[in-house]
């Protein structure tokens, strides 16, 4: 028998205010159902026309050949130190090799820790090389450590000598990276870019070993000319060493 109808009058609105609630309830179980793969490709539709361009990627590739670029040139940096560590080794056999292994920040032109020791041979005094030249003397020695007070550092003094006109001075640290010669003589003749070795006359280290060139000359200094020395080993970033024997 049919709905009466003030029924149907009443079901009628129902319908239209349930509507909006029914395709709600159909959308959710459609994502359920589809596992989000509508709203994927909606928000992929929607978001079309913010997608990178080929500028961006462009942008990409030249940062990936910068990267590239910039791997290779340490590769080949690392590859030429350590080159030159072999080649040093192979050129003094006789001299042993030492890594760095430990550094204070706050004490960075001062001394640096070495992983030898006496077990090795190493004994205080000895001189210490890196590519370059003379960077200091140990100082101290454990079994398996050695601690070397760099030439920066401002309790380090060397006897040393301009070869080309023969005058000698004292190399003191001053905690920077560059020392300074003080020289005996009133004159000593040196201008910048004469080469600094240590000195014949000195007893603590072999003479003639390469330590730097002068940069600048304070002639006026009191009570004689004092030369700013940029050393030749680059002590500020030094790895490896070699010791010499007393």
């Amino acid at each position: 028998m049919p709905a009466p109808r003030w029924l149907r009058s009443l079901a009628l609105p129902s319908l239209l205010q349930a509507w909006p609630w029914l395709l709600l309830a159909l959308a959710l179980l459609g994502v359920r159902l589809s596992k989000g793969a509508g709203l994927a490709d909606a928000y992929a539709l929607l978001s079309r026309p913010f997608w990178p361009g080929t500028a961006q990627a462009e942008w990409l590739r030249s940062a990936r050949r910068f990267e590239d670029t910039a791997r290779i040139g340490a590769l080949e940096a690392e590859n030429a130190r350590l080159r030159g560590l072999i080649g040093l080794q192979q050129a003094s056999p006789k001299r042993l090799t030492a890594p760095v292994i430990a550094r204070e920040p706050a004490g960075w032109w001062h001394t640096l820790l070495l992983g030898r020791g006496s077990l090795q041979g190493v004994a205080e005094g000895q001189a210490v090389l890196a590519p370059g030249g003379l960077i200091g003397l140990v100082s101290s020695v454990t079994p398996s450590t050695a601690r070397v007070t760099l030439l920066t550092d401002p309790a380090s003094r060397v006897g040393v000598w301009v070869g080309r006109t023969r005058h000698h001075g004292l190399l003191t640290g001053l905690g920077t990276p560059r020392p300074v010669v003080r020289f005996l003589e009133k004159e000593p003749g040196v201008v910048p870019g004469d080469v600094v070795t240590t000195s014949p006359a000195s007893t603590l280290v072999p003479p003639d070993l390469p330590v730097g060139v002068i940069q600048s000359v304070d002639a006026g200094a009191d009570p004689a000319p004092e030369a700013v020395v940029q050393l030749a080993a680059p002590v500020g970033s030094v790895d490896w060493v070699q010791l010499l024997a007393r």
